[in-house]
């Protein structure tokens, strides 16, 4: 039988999803730069490097979302919404996160948090995900959000499966790679360990 999708919120038609026959649940693949917020029983995924994803949810009403952004802040324009590679900034990606999840029903006093990503997969590189674990922590914290669980920093790219209606969260670090044939920009990395999937293993949060 053909699995029917159930329409998205306004907004997130662009987000990828398809049917997890291993899961029997659609899931949502997010990409650098965007994020995805659902109520329907459904899971949202994401490769991440050194970069982070959030997953922001509201326990009570089952609504939630996940977001993955590659560098700390993008400095002026702050009002400039309109951009579209805004969200790549954790700034504008986290504050479209929760404003989108409380725009659906959520409510901030219900909001939970976990937290991924932030790894150093590459040594010749700058610690961006250092940068990135510390400017989540902080921008959290200034809007009184606890971190109820988190796996950040490490070697390992993570791939990370996220439910928002019941806050579930799988996460795969990804051991099995060749960094050595790694040399060009991250984005290059992703694209290669994205493919691959075996000799992981798999932790819930």
């Amino acid at each position: 039988m053909q699995h029917q999708f159930k329409p998205v919120f306004s907004g997130f038609e662009h987000v990828k999803r398809y049917w997890d026959r291993q899961r029997e649940i659609v899931v949502a693949k997010i990409l650098p730069g965007e994020f995805y917020v659902t109520k329907q029983n459904e899971s949202i995924s994401t490769v991440l490097g050194s970069c982070i994803s959030a997953c922001i949810y509201d326990a009570k009403m089952g609504i939630g979302g996940m977001n993955h952004f590659m560098l700390p802040i993008k400095a002026g324009h702050a009002d400039d919404f309109t951009d579209p590679l805004s969200c790549r900034y954790g700034n504008w990606a986290m504050e479209f996160l929760i404003n989108e999840v409380l725009k659906n029903g959520g409510s901030k006093q219900n909001l939970r948090v976990k937290l991924f990503g932030g790894g150093k997969i590459i040594s010749a590189m700058t610690d961006v995900g250092e940068g990135n674990i510390r400017f989540a922590s902080q921008y959290l914290k200034q809007e009184g959000l606890t971190v109820e669980s988190h796996d950040v920093g490490g070697p390992w790219p993570r791939k990370v499966l996220f439910n928002p209606t019941t806050g579930k969260a799988h996460v795969k670090k990804l051991r099995s790679m060749h960094n050595d044939t790694i040399k060009e920009r991250e984005y290059r990395y992703l694209t290669e360990i994205e493919q691959q999937d075996a000799h992981t293993d798999i932790e819930l949060f």
